[in-house]
């Protein structure tokens, strides 16, 4: 049996069960009560027993998760005294860094067809018809074999149905230039918040965040997100395509004795806000069901308010710290946050909520049998590993030394949707150009036939009253050969280029 995890403890030790971890969990508290000291004692249990673990570093404070606290700060000597923990030594994790934009960790990228159109949609800030004609370019794309992979190839497929909105509209349902230009607005902003770095291949590999060490610690997988953090859809739609992509790919196992990967969402409320109801669905029913796929997810927030009913009433393992009650809102906080709680007769929940010190809890784990244990006032355990941020130095070092090391770095930019329909508009437009020169030559030497033939005939006219000699007649009948023979020449050249050109798979008219 897999020992749990000790989180907390008072005259009694709080233990988080492993086979109890998937069914997903929250940290709530205000600002500076304790909820990064949480979290990174949390993370380190997990990756003892070999759980891979995710999370978003959005102050820059979790990266000493893969350094061991040496020496311990003096803060923590105090609370392992107190506590009482026996053997406690510092120990760091192994530690994977990632940053969407290549600067503090490994490049993460997904492809525009990963994200897909209702993702994308959101973090576009589209209405529902404009979503609706992006998914249609989805369609067309599919359709037609264009790989949709960074935000030029999406740009391009968008143009391309934009241009040819009548014929696709019969198909697929009508096409607004309205709709499209609101989705390359979007696209464009998009882009200023960093959307071409995130966008590309290669693409992230979801095994490598769920790798063990050769001690069989599970990985640690910190995300920079200080910097994405000041792009709030991006941040928010990344992190919940993560969560989809992990709940489409891993396969169903039930209840496992422990999760194959825990992943803590740090400022949740961002998921939620402003989402239209029917993602939010989508939402709710991923957060329900992932946990069948051995994934346990745990919200980070402020304010349990911030969370819908429906996903707060699936979060069984809670820990909360401190709220302040200054505000109706904050005091109708503190009665949905104690109300939550499995009700212990010695403890005045919604009134310890407001006097918890930093460091120090309410927390309730779900016992063996999956049901809430009873609420406990506690003090968090100090975790092992380094508390607060590590020097660029040591994560450069860190970086260079990882095993998926240069994996990610290099930017691929291989044929799709962007060059293919560049290269079918260039190639269209050449035989256009083309089939435009033949026209002209054609309108030629139909001028020139008439011309020829009128001459012909005033001359026949002129000799069948004594006019000019059999030799002009000659000369002149010589030099229309030689003419005809040379546009059709002429002729028959751009014929030929045009077989060869659509023999070797030239562009299709449209």
């Amino acid at each position: 049996m897999i020992d749990p995890i000790l989180v907390a403890k008072n005259s009694q030790e709080q233990r988080l069960l492993p086979n109890m971890a998937n069914r997903h969990g929250l940290i709530a508290g205000a600002t500076g009560t304790g909820k990064t000291v949480t979290l990174q004692r949390l993370a380190e249990g997990f990756s003892r027993i070999g759980v891979p673990v995710f999370l978003a570093d959005v102050k820059g404070d979790l990266s000493g998760l893969g350094f061991a606290a040496d020496p311990p700060k003096p803060v923590v000597l105090a609370r392992v005294a107190e506590l009482g923990l026996e053997g406690f030594a510092p120990k760091g994790c192994p530690v994977t860094y990632w940053d969407v934009f290549g600067k503090q960790g490994h490049p993460i990228r997904a492809t525009v067809s990963e994200m897909g159109p209702v993702l994308l949609a959101r973090l576009l800030g589209l209405n529902e018809i404009q979503t609706g004609v992006l998914s249609i370019a989805f369609r067309v794309a599919d359709d037609n074999g264009l790989l949709l992979l960074d935000l030029p190839d999406l740009r391009a497929i968008l143009m391309y149905v934009s241009e040819n909105a009548k014929t696709i509209g019969a198909t697929y349902g009508n096409v607004s230039p309205a709709s499209v230009g609101a989705i390359q607005r979007g696209l464009l902003r998009l882009e200023q918040q960093g959307g071409t770095k995130f966008f590309g291949e290669p693409a992230l590999d979801l095994d490598d965040f769920m790798r063990v060490d050769a001690a069989g610690m599970g990985y640690v997988n910190i995300l920079a997100a200080d910097e994405l953090l000041l792009a709030p859809q991006l941040y928010a739609t990344f992190l919940l395509w993560m969560l989809a992509e992990l709940f489409e790919r891993l396969p169903e196992v039930g209840d496992p004795e422990k999760p194959k990967l825990v992943f803590f969402f740090d400022e949740a409320h961002l998921l939620f806000k402003d989402t239209p109801r029917p993602l939010m669905e989508k939402i709710e029913q991923v957060v329900r069901l992932v946990r069948s796929k051995g994934v346990g997810v745990y919200f980070v927030t402020q304010n349990p308010l911030d969370l819908p009913d429906t996903v707060l009433g699936q979060l069984g393992n809670r820990v909360q710290h401190a709220l302040r009650a200054f505000t109706p809102r904050d005091r109708k906080a503190v009665r949905a946050a104690a109300e939550t709680f499995r009700e212990n007769p010695e403890i005045d929940t919604a009134r310890a909520i407001t006097e918890l010190q930093v460091g120090e809890a309410l927390v309730s784990f779900l016992d063996s049998k999956g049901s809430p244990g009873v609420v406990e006032r506690s003090l968090v355990v100090p975790p092992a590993c380094r508390i607060g941020p590590i020097s660029a130095e040591e994560r450069s070092k860190a970086i260079r030394d990882s095993e998926i090391q240069g994996k990610y770095e290099t930017m691929i930019d291989r044929e799709s949707a962007y060059e293919i329909l560049t290269r079918d508009a260039e190639r269209a437009k050449a035989d256009d150009a083309e089939e435009r020169t033949a026209e002209k030559r054609r309108a030629e030497f139909e001028r020139r036939r008439s011309e020829q033939e009128a001459e012909a005939e005033s001359r026949a006219k002129a000799k069948s009253k004594g006019g000019r000699s059999s030799r002009t007649d000659s000369v002149f009948i010589a030099f229309c050969k030689s003419a005809a023979r040379s546009i059709a020449s002429g002729l028959g050249r751009a014929i030929s280029r045009g077989i060869l050109g659509v023999f070797t798979g030239g562009s299709r008219r449209r």
